[in-house]
C-alpha cells in the first residue's frame, strides 16, 4: 500500500467514524456532570443497609413480585421506593425516588440503578405539560392498569453500576438477573 493510499483509507476512516459520532446521541458536559454528583451522593446506598434508614422500602408489584423481569427483555431488578417524593413534582437528580438492586447469589443485593418517578397527576397539577427530563432524556409516561397497580407515572432509569447494552437509561437490563431472588 502506497503512502498515498493509506493516507486517503486513514481519511475514509476518519470521516467516518466522525458520522457515526454525529449519529450517536451525547451527554453534554453538563448531563455528564450531574451523573457524576448522583453517583457520588448515590453511591452510599451501595450499602443496602443505608436504603432503609435514609427512607426507601420493599415495593412490589401486584402480584407480590420484588424483583422485576420481562422474559426476552432482561430485568430491572428489586425496587426500594422512598414514597413521598413520588407525588412531588420536583425532579432532583440527587434525590432519585427508587433505588434499584440486582440479588447476588451470596443473598446480598448490589446496586444497580436508580430511577425517578413522579405520578402523571402530581407532574401536571403542578403545571408542567412536557413530560419530566433529566440528564437530557425524557421520562417514560407508564399508563394506569401496570404491573404495580399505580396511576399513570413517568420513569427514568439510570444504570450506574450495572452496563446496560439498551443504554445508560434503557428500562430494561438484559445484564440483569432476578435468578437469585
Amino acid at each position: 500500500m502506497t503512502i498515498f493510499t493509506r493516507r486517503r483509507a486513514l481519511g475514509l476512516a476518519a470521516v467516518g467514524i466522525a458520522s457515526i459520532a454525529m449519529l450517536v446521541p451525547s451527554l453534554s458536559a453538563g448531563a455528564h456532570s450531574s451523573l457524576d454528583e448522583l453517583r457520588s451522593s448515590a453511591s452510599v446506598f451501595r450499602d443496602f443497609d443505608k436504603a432503609g434508614p435514609a427512607g426507601y422500602g420493599l415495593f412490589k408489584d401486584v402480584n407480590g413480585i420484588a424483583c422485576i423481569a420481562q422474559p426476552g427483555e432482561g430485568a430491572m431488578g428489586i425496587h426500594y421506593v422512598n414514597g413521598s417524593p413520588v407525588s412531588d413534582p420536583r425532579e432532583l437528580a440527587r434525590q432519585p425516588e427508587a433505588l434499584v438492586y440486582e440479588p447476588q447469589a451470596n443473598g446480598r443485593l448490589s446496586l444497580v440503578a436508580v430511577e425517578y418517578l413522579v405520578t402523571k397527576s402530581a407532574w401536571e397539577g403542578a403545571g408542567n405539560t412536557a413530560p419530566p427530563s433529566l440528564f437530557g432524556h425524557q421520562f417514560m409516561l407508564i399508563p394506569a392498569g401496570n404491573r404495580f397497580g399505580l396511576p399513570d407515572f413517568y420513569a427514568l432509569h439510570v444504570w450506574l453500576w450495572k452496563h446496560n447494552p439498551h443504554g445508560l437509561f434503557g428500562m430494561w437490563n438484559p445484564n440483569v438477573s432476578c435468578a437469585h431472588a
